[in-house]
């Protein structure tokens, strides 16, 4: 029953029905809802699909849409090693996007019932650019990316669809094969330790958070409250990560860490002022917090703010001690330009796109942005 309101809660919050998904959605009712809504679409003047086609969207999503985005994601956010990423994330993203698919295509549905088949191909397009619009949605929650790699991962998850051109034949064999009743039972039989594998991935995510919040239970159990704020920051729902850290943070004041996000996530929201508030806590109760990154956040605020007197205090003493931080580097090559001294902006600003250059490959979905926005600083700047 939840699985189905999250299915219609698709049209009105997809964000928040994506991670209420990835907390309590089904993969079994995920596929069962494309096969049914596949039944009940009608194709051409023909009626609806056969079960043996009704079959097709399922199969083209599992075997190739969702793989195909999820190396797209790879490639562009660089999450670390493929087989990894699909252990982890291949049952959650699919189950997002099978929702996805079977929401997106429910007004088609819906429409064939009151409209002629003539007008449904003005349903069906809009339906379909709803259904990119959820996969945004799955992208970014189940990976935790930024709108811009999402959007592009979105743009260019069609490409894989281009290998059904030559697959078609051999998949539509297949799939009379696999529609088989003897096939079907004989492969369950067998195979049924692998169906149950494939879940794997989401069970262990809805897993922990259940242990999460029934530790949350207890009004005394601060990092509960932390670890469920961390997930719903990775999952961009920054109003519930926010409601989590400050429970955090009334349970235990000298919760650092859960000051400490508080503050990224103000600055990033544009709260400069709650910002500044959160990070002057985190340096009151530890100056060092995670490894003195607390100062390079202190220093970009005031970057932000154009106060780039007292960034630069913060910023020098952050580089003496993470002289390899391209982050780090950048915000502090950008405070000596705006205050004039471009040719150590320069150096700064080269450190940082060396550093990006030479960082470890799994950290360089990270360093990358920075090595760009150095390089067009330094394009910027007038030639020594």
């Amino acid at each position: 029953m939840r699985s189905a309101q999250e299915l219609f809660r698709l049209f009105l919050r997809p964000a928040a029905a994506m991670s209420a998904i990835l907390d309590h959605g089904s993969l079994l009712f995920a596929s069962l809802a494309v096969i049914v809504v596949s039944l009940l679409l009608p194709v051409s003047g023909l009626g609806s699909l056969s079960f043996s086609s009704a079959l097709m969207p399922l199969l083209v999503l599992a075997v190739v849409y969702v793989p195909g985005t999820l190396v797209l994601t790879n490639l562009f956010a660089r999450l670390g090693g493929l087989g990894a990423v699909f252990d982890r994330d291949y049952s959650p993203l699919l189950t997002c996007v099978a929702m996805s698919w079977a929401a997106a295509n429910l007004p088609i549905v819906v429409a064939s019932w009151i409209v002629p088949r003539a007008l449904l191909l003005f349903i069906a397009v809009p339906a379909y650019a709803y259904f990119a619009v959820l996969v945004f949605f799955a992208v970014r929650t189940v990976f935790g990316t930024d709108n811009r790699v999402a959007a592009g991962v979105v743009s260019a998850s069609w490409i894989p669809l281009l290998a059904l051109v030559f697959l078609w034949g051999p998949l539509s064999l297949i799939l009379r094969w696999l529609t088989s009743p003897f096939l079907l039972l004989y492969a369950f039989y067998y195979l049924r330790g692998e169906f149950t594998s494939l879940g794997a991935g989401l069970r262990s995510r809805q897993h922990f958070r259940q242990m999460l919040e029934a530790a949350a239970v207890n009004p005394h159990d601060a990092d509960a409250q932390y670890q469920l704020g961390l997930i719903y920051q990775q999952r961009r729902q920054y109003t519930e990560a926010i409601r989590r850290f400050q429970n955090a943070v009334a349970i235990d004041p000298r919760e650092t860490d859960a000051h400490f996000q508080l503050g990224r996530i103000a600055r990033e929201e544009g709260r400069l002022k709650d910002a500044l508030e959160r990070f002057q806590t985190v340096i009151d109760q530890d100056e060092t917090h995670q490894s003195s990154e607390i100062l390079r956040e202190l220093g970009a605020v005031y970057v932000a703010a154009r106060q780039y007197n007292d960034a630069l205090k913060e910023l020098e003493v952050y580089i003496e001690r993470r002289p390899y931080d391209p982050e780090g580097l950048y915000d502090y090559g950008f405070a000596l330009e705006q205050s004039g001294e471009a040719g150590r902006a320069r150096e700064m600003y080269e450190r940082a796109i060396e550093t990006a250059r030479t960082a470890p490959r799994f950290r360089r979905r990270y360093t990358a942005q920075w090595s760009r926005r150095a390089q067009k600083q330094l394009r910027k700047l007038p030639r020594a």
